[in-house]
């Protein structure tokens, strides 16, 4: 029995992660999904390739495709003044293999990695703060590969989400998960005051894409969550990205003004807002002279 035991240990210690490769997408609640449809659609350029319906014919979430492995979901909120943030999701090149994986880390699974409705193996795990995290792989056979070169048209404003902003409250308990376990990368620490620590950006272990956690000693209700949770999308030019928005029809519907400011990231970014107050933060991929930016020694508002 022993033998048996040491063996089940060895063996769950040698069940390797397989790859990581990007973010996939972020899954928001819209208080009027069609406003926001028109947010995202009309203002921001981007096209809705397929939605998904409940049984009674109502929406259950509809899908807008930054590129062909990106996209923002969006589901018709459940519950009035909840968060916004519904889940992000994580692209892996094996759904089974990463469900063992965690599983031989200790992380609560599902006993079977299922396809969805639009014929992709997912399944979901919660982080340490309670946000849901998909895995996603995308199949051969599945809706998002059957669109591949398609609903790409040239009025998106970015084509590319270049990181994810989740809250986090304890440091030591997000990297336990995303460093130690999911294997992401530290790249840079900010600061907004120079005393406490406000964000840590960690890559994903095989791709360039990035989950930016935002330090919170106390978690803000629910309801005002929505420009901390944030989808950050990638301009070349931010001059040129806020002409292009200004000269769209729909910027009639948009009222805030549209300002080009340079993060203590030293790139030049502008925010913008959806109908539910998600922010959507543009910007450049290069600090504004291509010195990049010190990482912040303060430390974390909450070990």
């Amino acid at each position: 029995m022993m033998l048996l035991a040491a063996f089940a240990v060895g063996h769950a210690q040698q069940v390797k992660r397989p790859p990581i490769t990007g973010v996939a997408h972020i899954a928001l609640f819209a208080r009027d999904v069609d406003k926001s449809r028109r947010f995202y659609k009309d203002f921001l350029g981007y096209e809705e390739p397929f939605d998904l319906k409940n049984p009674d014919g109502t929406l259950s979430l509809t899908f807008l495709k930054v590129n062909d492995r990106q996209y923002i979901e969006l589901f018709p909120e459940r519950e009035a003044g909840s968060d916004r943030l519904n889940h992000i999701s994580l692209e892996t090149s094996d759904a089974e293999a990463m469900r063992l994986y965690l599983a031989s880390k200790g992380v609560k699974v599902p006993d079977r990695t299922p396809k969805g409705r639009i014929g992709n193996s997912n399944f979901s795990v919660k982080d340490p703060d309670g946000h849901t995290v998909e895995i996603v792989q995308y199949e051969p056979n599945g809706w998002s590969r059957r669109e591949t070169g398609k609903f790409l048209g040239p009025h998106r404003i970015s084509t590319r989400i270049l990181h994810l902003g989740i809250l986090v409250g304890s440091t030591r308990e997000a990297m336990k998960f995303y460093r130690d376990i999911l294997g992401f990368r530290e790249i840079w620490r900010g600061s907004r005051d120079g005393k406490e620590l406000s964000w840590i950006n960690m890559r994903t272990p095989e791709g360039t894409d990035y989950i930016e956690f935002m330090l919170y000693d106390r978690m803000p209700a629910p309801g005002k969550r929505g420009t901390a949770h944030h989808i950050a999308l990638e301009v070349a030019d931010m001059a040129q990205a806020v002409a292009m928005l200004e000269a769209t029809p729909a910027r009639k519907n948009y009222s805030r003004a549209l300002e080009i400011r340079v993060g203590i990231n030293r790139r030049r970014q502008c925010n913008l807002y959806d109908p539910d107050g998600t922010r959507v933060e543009l910007m450049e991929p290069r600090t504004v002279d291509g010195v990049p930016a010190p990482s912040s020694q303060a430390p974390p508002v909450r070990p």
